[in-house]
């Protein structure tokens, strides 16, 4: 027994002399983390491919070599276990902006985490991603004990869509609108963050919006017909959901304090096409009113066709001190409604300098008086500006054909290619017989924006042998750098049916450019739902604007500040490098190559944005390549820089500037700065102003 007791005892210890201790674990360092996260994030992959597995001869007779435990393989759903609470959070904002619902699961997870930080990323996060997976636990998450995790639960809700989840979205709202942090709002107050309560009373009112859920919204903000708060959110709810119930509450807000918030009413009022609201608009058009109100006011009595405001808008019209943005409304609104009184105002105004202005005059007198229009048709001269004589054309399109059709045709031999895709337009809207012939004659044309717009039409016409014209496009469009005309080709092939272009889409999986993959997806989404086209486009084929482990990107230790100068001022903002590092970074790069010197504004909008970086002035123009959205938690406010897209992940060099706050756009623009200086400039900027120069403090010296 004792034998037999020994060798058991023995055995064990033999086997253990030739076992191996066990390899030290990696430590990671945070840099690296972070390094990590950034690259996955960027080519929008959750996690690297295992590597394969090596098999090591094995000598007989020696000790096994222990070195020491392999790397573990980044892993974005790995990091969400990380022990520092500032990678979770990191690595929960990169998932929702990979956007795969198989992040959905691990995101879910996180919103039981003990750091509140970290469970309000994994709720903003799963709202970037969209997935209906995520509804019960964000549904859940309403009930969180912070209230601003319960506000990004709500937000995301309204992301995706859930409208069963609407009535204890209102609920919350409803519960925080009596909140001190929210009762103690003035209308124009606009610091962000506020309160925790009032960011969550925010984001419940703007989710409402989406889901489009009027009852549990007025349940929350309505009392006996009025508003319980005049604070903006409030304002811009009510008008946006477009509900006619809502025309008492808008009517009082109309009426009360606060720049945005009678802003935003006076939009609603116009929305809703009631002659009633006439009565609370028209002391709004006073010129003395902000900028913001005399805007939404001019736009919204022209939505009504209101006939008791031609008297004013012809006043302000004719006023030398009104701002030259608000008289382009005025033009606009007065061609709108077509008000016999304002024709000769507008028809000097033809010849005014300003080229925009001369755009919103000859569309008003076409408007206004179409057959004194064709009189003055035939002694205009084409104008000197190609913009002017871009727009010209859709003018002529609204035109009887026998009075329109040549002008437009001599359009297509216009010196400046710009103006050709109008052309084209009008010609089609105008049902020209040859139109047809004539598109698919101009599919090799070397400007990418004019075969962009010739493929488009294609679409809309439908010509015999359209589709074989289009999958011509699209491969003499593979050497662009610009993405366009190859989308607008893949687009246009869909109208002529899923045997047409389904080849083309699962080429255009491996095109070179991110942007055209993430179209073909979509495309090939809506023609075969069944397909894992998602999937099919990754990792992103272009390599990374900046080195993913650059302590700019990780570790900034300071905000770079832009300074955009004009002939009306400088125009500061501050880069947002934490929350948008490869944006900034692209932005910095292309200021140093002096991309933007001398660029012309392209866009302004009044009350809601200024927009430039376009290379080629129409709207088309770009770096020669697109960035990845880096969709983050800053709100669109005044003074917000953004980020412009054509559609997810197209940004570049096209950039704008907020007026005024702008919900809608949350969450689904990269917002990469703020204007801390220069706001009175930005208000100035019109359409057409030149960018001087852009210059770059990075702290130490200028870019």
């Amino acid at each position: 027994m004792k034998k037999v007791v020994l060798l058991l005892v023995v055995v064990p210890l033999l086997a253990a002399c030739a076992t191996a201790p066990p390899p030290a674990p990696v430590v990671v360092p945070f840099e690296q983390k972070m390094a990590d996260i950034l690259r996955l994030e960027d080519q929008r992959i959750l996690r690297d491919p295992a590597p394969a597995v090596v098999a090591l001869p094995v000598t007989k007779g020696r000790k096994p070599q222990v070195g020491p435990a392999p790397a573990p393989v980044p892993d974005l759903t790995a990091f969400l276990a990380d022990s520092e609470g500032r990678v979770r959070r990191r690595a929960a904002l990169a998932i929702g902006r990979v956007g795969l619902p198989d992040g959905v699961a691990a995101l879910a997870g996180l919103l039981t985490d003990p750091d509140v930080h970290v469970r309000q990323m994994a709720a903003f996060a799963l709202g970037l991603i969209g997935h209906a997976s995520a509804t019960v636990p964000l549904t859940q998450a309403l009930a969180d004990a912070d209230p601003l995790v319960r506000g990004k639960a709500a937000q995301a809700l309204g992301q995706i869509g859930a409208k069963d989840a609407a009535p204890a979205i209102g609920t919350l709202a409803r519960d925080l609108a009596r909140h001190p942090a929210v009762t103690a709002m003035l209308p124009d107050d606009e610091k962000w963050p506020a309160a925790a309560e009032a960011e969550a009373f925010k984001l419940a009112l703007f989710a409402l919006v989406r889901l489009g859920a009027y009852e549990p919204l007025a349940g929350a903000v309505v009392e006996n017909g009025r508003p319980v708060s005049n604070w903006w959110p409030v304002a811009f709810a009510l008008q946006r959901i477009n509900d006619p119930r809502a025309m008492p509450a808008l009517t009082a807000l109309a009426k009360g304090a606060g720049r945005y918030t009678v802003s935003f009413a006076a939009r609603g009022l116009g929305a809703s096409k009631d002659p009633s609201a006439e009565a609370a608009l028209l002391p709004l058009l006073d010129r003395t009113r902000p900028l913001e109100v005399q805007v939404s006011a001019i736009r919204a009595v022209a939505q009504l066709n209101a006939e008791s405001a031609v008297e004013p808008l012809l006043a302000l019209v004719n006023d030398p001190a009104v701002d030259p943005n608000i008289k382009l409304e005025l033009v606009t609104a007065l061609g709108t409604m077509r008000a016999p009184a304002a024709l000769s105002i507008v028809q000097d105004l033809m010849t005014d300098a300003w080229p925009v202005m001369r755009i919103a005059a000859t569309r008003a007198a076409a408007l206004i008086d179409p057959e004194t229009f064709l009189l003055v048709l035939a002694s205009l001269e084409p104008d000197r500006d190609w913009t002017v004589r871009s727009a010209f054309a859709g003018v002529l399109a609204t035109m009887p054909p026998d009075a329109a059709v040549d002008r437009v045709r001599a359009m297509l031999d216009d010196e400046d290619k710009r103006v050709w895709p109008a052309a084209l337009r009008a010609l089609v809207r105008l049902k020209v017989p040859d139109v047809p012939a004539m598109l698919l004659a101009k599919v090799k044309e070397p400007d990418f924006a004019v075969r962009a717009a010739v493929s488009t039409l294609i679409g809309e016409v439908k010509p015999e042998g359209g589709a074989a014209a289009l999958r011509e496009a699209w491969k003499i469009a593979q050497p662009d750098l610009a993405y366009l005309a190859r989308t607008a080709a893949m687009e246009a092939l869909v109208k002529f049916g899923a045997a047409e272009a389904t080849d083309t889409l699962k080429l255009a999986l491996g095109d070179k450019e991110w942007a055209v993959r993430v179209k073909a997806a979509e495309l090939l989404d809506g023609l075969d739902p069944s397909g894992d086209y998602r999937a099919a486009i990754r990792p992103v084929p272009t390599p990374a604007l900046a080195p993913y482990n650059s302590q700019a990107l990780i570790a900034p230790d300071f905000s770079p500040h832009v300074f955009i100068d004009t002939a009306k001022g400088t125009i500061e903002f501050e880069l947002a490098m934490l929350d948008a590092p490869q944006t900034s970074h692209n932005f910095i790069a292309l200021a140093r190559k002096g991309f933007f010197n001398g660029l012309a504004v392209h866009r302004v909008v009044p009350n809601f944005v200024v927009q430039d970086g376009d290379s080629r002035g129409d709207g088309e123009g770009g770096p020669g390549y697109s960035i990845r959205d880096e969709l983050n938690e800053r709100p669109f406010l005044r003074g917000t820089v953004g980020m412009a897209l054509s559609w997810k992940d197209t940004g570049g060099s096209q950039f704008f500037i907020m007026h005024s706050p702008a919900p809608h756009l949350d969450a689904r623009y990269t917002a990469f700065g703020h204007v801390v200086n220069g706001m009175d400039v930005v208000d100035k900027i019109q359409q057409g102003d030149l960018i001087q120069r852009v210059r770059v403090w990075d702290g130490r010296a200028w870019q």
